[in-house]
């Protein structure tokens, strides 16, 4: 039985035929099955491949065995989605850089041809990054669960008037919050919206979580690291056009009385990384670290 592929990519991308017609043959020469979403059948005939060699799968074939490969096409936001669609699964993902930042597909579009001939020949490295599990309570009621590569964030709306919650990790009371929002983030979550909101850059080693405020009402309120083995709840005391986001892609209205509560995940996701892949180089390279 030949080796399953699930593609993911940012079909809107200007570079995603010439990625396809550079990285694709490869893997089609040694046999392997490429599953994708509706979208990329487009694409795939403009990069002058095989239609017979695409299954169009909207469920990205989510109730067969996991695939062997996930092939991310895009920036970040395509990545946490193939990680929630995919990645989940055990999945291992490759990220291909066709977007303008980049740091969790770290590998730039002009090198996919190495990156997959890199995984073919098996000297990628293994990535595990932890997750959070992220669960909404109304009245004793679970609404909705869903693991986290990113972050949790518990915001008002563009004019609504500022939040009030309580927030407790692990069995202490960490106090009342007034402040635009909340945003809890994975050490791979540090970099995103965390970082804008002023939180500190976490190695993706680190067993930790930060929670930063999104314009708090006190000036002394600031970003904080715990253990990732305290769960964490954000209990909405008052909100008007609120919202809990979860990474960045996936949304739902929050009310006063409701809960959220975040706890490590079990589950993890792997990325494929280049041998010696270093960190702060890594940070250099994407946030200009250090640079004067």
């Amino acid at each position: 039985m030949p080796q399953r592929l699930i593609l993911v990519a940012k079909v809107k991308s200007p570079h995603l035929v010439s990625t396809l017609r550079q990285a694709m043959p490869v893997l089609l020469d040694q046999g392997w099955m490429v599953i994708g979403e509706p979208g990329l059948e487009e694409p795939w005939l403009q990069a002058g491949l095989d239609r017979a060699r695409l299954e169009v799968d909207l469920d990205l074939a989510s109730a067969q065995e996991p695939a062997a490969l996930c092939l991310v096409l895009g920036g970040d936001g395509t990545l946490l989605y193939a990680a929630r669609r995919v990645g989940l699964r055990g999945t291992p993902i490759l990220g291909i850089n066709l977007g303008s930042l980049g740091f969790l597909t770290a590998h730039p579009v002009s090198g996919a041809l190495e990156a997959v001939q890199a995984f073919l020949a098996g000297s990628l490295v293994r990535d595990e990054r932890p997750l959070l599990d992220a669960e909404l309570w109304r009245r004793g009621l679970l609404l909705t669960r869903q693991a986290v590569l990113n972050d949790a964030v518990v915001a008002k709306g563009a004019l609504a008037r500022i939040l009030d919650m309580h927030l407790r990790v692990g069995d202490q009371d960490a106090g009342p919050i007034k402040a635009d929002g909340l945003i809890v983030a994975t050490p791979t979550g540090s970099t995103a919206y965390s970082l804008s909101a002023g939180g500190p850059i976490l190695h993706p080693s680190l067993e930790a979580v930060v929670i930063s405020p999104i314009c708090p009402h006190t000036l002394t309120l600031r970003p904080s690291v715990v253990p990732s083995s305290r769960t964490i709840s954000i209990t909405v005391v008052d909100a008007e056009d609120a919202h809990l986001t979860l990474d960045g892609q996936v949304g739902h209205p929050i009310i006063p009385g409701d809960e959220v509560r975040l706890r490590q995940s079990r589950a993890k996701i792997t990325l494929l990384q280049r041998p010696g892949l270093d960190f702060f180089q890594l940070l250099q390279q994407k946030l200009h670290w250090g640079d004067r």
